[in-house]
């Protein structure tokens, strides 16, 4: 980086070479397009691991003896310690080195991913998703930071978009890709699909990428990271267990209460440190409170309306898995599209970005209640859960852009670093949220309407005792699904609402000034 950007200006004549070269403030590194080919092959396959493991679960129940709370943390082991790290991750790369945080977090995720593919329990592959999430979090704040390195401003921008077309399409094609990996082999091979991509990727970033770091740049908030990571966990522990144990049973008003006090250490320890992980600051700023609230909401309904399409497909409607991870596809393919097409940027040009935001999350909020009243319930129908992931593909196409602008633009470009962590941090922690909620909701809504001891769905129908009883769990859990898109929908809806009106607060009251200026 330039000296102004807080780069070191006393370092040797090589590094200063590799760091212009690195820049290329005229014309961009010249092997920068391979370069990001390579970078987005590697954000892809650490994108998909956040969805693939849904289609799964039937083939997780059944072979490891997973409990739907067993199979919630095998999704929320990875989120939550990605969403944890990355800031911590983020500030480590910018002080240690960038590519060398890139090349160590290929190396950590491929290790997870053959630990994970060769998992003989629940437990083994909670622990080796857990592992996953530490790479992944540094894959996601260093890819990022490598294509804002290697491109000048006349293609950044275009770079950057690129790189979040395959977020979008990383999140949403993971059912897809788990479905055809599930069609032909067993379920490991989800995870051991990785290795050579990994591979791939990590010698390609050791000979094409080049190195750059701020070694006076902040130092990494170890402790920051484990309080918030702990803090958000024990929170989440707590809402899977509510169904289980009872909302006011001690098993979950004791992680819970542990999970707020630990995240009231986090916010206290940030406001008395000098380099902060996360500056709290920041949540006096309007603007970034209205992006913070956008964000989360827009990964709590993809994550969690993923989590409980997959099976409602195939649970309920019997779908094998790549059956339902084409039928989940439409989403992932509206996205893409419309991203590719620049829709959602000229829509923030022509709306402004509380509107555009409204807007997008509205759609959003239409498209679970579509897929809710009108997904085919029990009978098999697609055409309304068809709709409904069309409607939701648009919603998140126009809401991301307009998101990611509004917490860039909350933060002094100076922090540049920290609000690509940031905006990292809320989704995936809103995804973990997504699934964790949802997830409650339908598990309170299913033991509502039916009286069974077994943990699972496949469980409880193994256990029926004839055809009538079957059908009435399948109807309960149908039920249960619909109540939780739901929930999710009015969530979404009223999180949209409030984010737009904050921001529409925060621009005025930054016209006012500037008039009054």
């Amino acid at each position: 980086m330039s000296t102004s950007q807080g780069e070191s200006p006393s370092q040797g004549p090589s590094q200063s070479q590799s760091q212009s070269q690195g820049l290329g403030q005229s014309q961009g590194h010249p092997q920068r397009w391979l370069i990001l080919g390579v970078i987005l092959l590697a954000t892809l396959t650490v994108l998909l691991d956040n969805t693939v493991l849904n289609v799964a679960i039937p083939s997780l129940t059944k072979e490891l003896d997973a409990s739907t709370a067993d199979i919630q943390w095998m999704i929320n082991a990875y989120s939550l310690v990605q969403s944890g790290l990355l800031l911590t991750a983020g500030s480590a790369a910018d002080r240690y080195g960038r590519k060398k945080m890139l090349a160590t977090g290929l190396v950590l995720f491929g290790v997870g991913s053959v630990t994970a593919g060769l998992a003989q329990s629940a437990t083994q592959l909670i622990a080796a998703r857990a592992g996953m999430g530490v790479g992944g979090a540094l894959l996601m704040t260093t890819t990022l930071a490598v294509v804002v390195q290697i491109f000048d401003d006349t293609e950044r921008v275009k770079a950057i978009g690129l790189w979040s077309t395959v977020n979008s399409l990383g999140f949403a094609a993971g059912p897809l890709l788990g479905g055809v990996m599930l069609e032909h082999f067993w379920w490991g091979a989800i995870f051991l699909i990785n290795l050579p991509v990994a591979a791939l990727a990590l010698v390609a970033v050791l000979k094409l990428v080049p190195e750059s770091k701020n070694p006076q740049g902040d130092r990494p908030d170890l402790l920051g990271a484990a309080l918030s990571t702990i803090g958000m966990t024990a929170v989440v522990y707590a809402i899977i267990s509510g169904p289980e144990h009872g909302w006011t049973s001690f098993q979950v008003l004791g992680p819970g209460a542990v999970g707020v006090a630990v995240l009231a250490a986090f916010v206290r320890w940030e406001l008395s440190i000098p380099h902060p992980m996360l500056d709290m600051h920041f949540f006096r700023n309007q603007r970034f409170i209205g992006a913070v609230a956008g964000a989360i909401l827009v990964a709590f309904g993809m994550g969690g309306s993923l989590f409980l399409l997959t099976q409602h497909l195939q649970f309920v409607l019997g779908y094998e898995p790549l059956e339902a991870g084409l039928r989940i596809a439409p989403m992932a393919l509206s996205v893409v599209a419309l991203n590719l097409a620049g829709v959602g940027a000229r829509i923030v040009a022509k709306l402004g970005t509380p509107a555009a935001i409204a807007l997008g999350m509205t759609m959003l909020s239409a498209g679970l209640a579509a897929i809710a009243l009108f997904g085919g319930g029990t009978d098999g129908g697609y055409g309304g859960m068809l709709l409904g992931l069309l409607v939701m593909g648009a919603g998140i196409a126009f809401a991301m852009p307009a998101m990611a602008n509004a917490i860039m633009s909350a933060i002094p470009p100076e922090k540049a670093g920290v609000g690509a962590g940031v905006n990292g941090t809320l989704a995936e922690f809103g995804v973990g949220l997504g699934v964790a909620v949802l997830g409650a909701v339908l598990n309170s809504r299913f033991a509502a309407l039916v009286s069974v001891a077994a943990a699972s769905l496949p469980a409880a129908l193994a256990s029926a005792e004839s055809a009538d009883e079957r059908a009435r769990i399948t109807d309960a859990y149908a039920s249960g699904l619909e109540t939780s898109q739901l929930v999710g929908a009015v969530a979404v809806l009223l999180g949209g609402l409030l984010a737009a009106a904050l921001l529409r607060r925060a621009e005025r009251a930054d016209s006012a000034v500037t008039i009054a200026a």
